[in-house]
């Protein structure tokens, strides 16, 4: 096993509270990371050739170091993150996001319905291209949205945001769409979570939560502590835990490291929405 990607969740805090959020952030959120031991961790990752770590949340702009944190790993470890955009709209948080300089940002339209969303983050991906980094757009699909879903592809395409740089996401937990009603809304090739049309591991992938759980991804319900800041940590937390599928239950708090999921095989892969 040769783990090349991560997904740290910096906290659960989030200001929207959606509903359907798999890790169930709320505006009282909370973490357990400090800058220094998730510096600790992915300096010692990326010795063991991990390539690339992506954050999120909850909202990773709600995490008080998080641009402490992209500096920090400039030019170590491909950095991306992402986010709702909602603090993107203020000055300040843009200009200090821009001056952190991420190898990539990923803005989430999980409203597909809302209008004022869907200009809202295209705008917003517009306006960090424009500055000088790479953005893309995360799109919730929803079973019961899937008109609003194509329309909001319609108006990404005439921005020229266009399907190499949107992301599927399927809803998951409920209410969620079948493969071909996600490739229906995309109607044309497109990227998607690796578990879109089977739950499975990947031996190159893990998320870690805010809590400093670890799983094979951002969604499964089976996940260990992580013992120590460093990839044997990493390692030693995912050796023997198996998957419960997102679809069959909601997560929970961290499990205990004596704990295992009697579940069998197969995970989501890496994603966040």
């Amino acid at each position: 096993m040769q783990i090349e990607r991560l997904s740290i969740e910096l906290t659960n805090r989030c200001d929207k509270g959606c509903g359907f959020c798999y890790n169930h952030s709320q505006p009282e959120g909370d973490t357990l990371w400090t800058v220094p031991e998730l510096l600790t961790l992915i300096e010692d990752c990326r010795q063991y050739d991990v390539r690339a770590v992506s954050f999120g949340g909850g909202e990773p702009l709600q995490y008080a170091g998080v641009f402490e944190l992209l500096l920090a790993l400039e030019g170590k470890i491909f950095r991306s993150l992402t986010s709702n955009g909602l603090l993107l709209c203020q000055d300040t948080y843009f200009e200090q996001l821009v001056a952190a300089r991420p190898d990539k940002v990923h803005l989430s339209i999980h409203k597909p319905a809302s209008q004022s969303e869907v200009t809202r983050v295209i705008e917003t991906a517009l306006k960090l291209q424009n500055a000088g980094i790479t953005s893309g757009v995360n799109l919730l699909v929803a079973a019961d949205q899937l008109a609003a879903a194509s329309h909001a592809v319609e108006q990404l395409h005439q921005h020229g945001i266009d399907n190499r740089r949107i992301v599927y996401l399927p809803q998951r937990g409920g209410n969620t769409p079948t493969p071909k009603e996600v490739a229906k809304v995309a109607k044309e090739p497109f990227q998607a979570m690796s578990c879109l049309n089977a739950c499975g591991k990947s031996p190159r992938f893990c998320a870690i939560s805010w809590d400093k759980s670890v799983a094979w991804c951002s969604y499964t319900a089976s996940r260990r502590p992580l013992p120590a800041l460093n990839y044997a940590g990493v390692l030693a937390a995912l050796q023997g835990l198996d998957i419960i599928p997102c679809a069959t239950t909601t997560r929970p708090q961290t499990i205990s490291w004596q704990k295992t999921s009697d579940a069998r095989q197969t995970t989501p892969l890496d994603h966040q929405a």
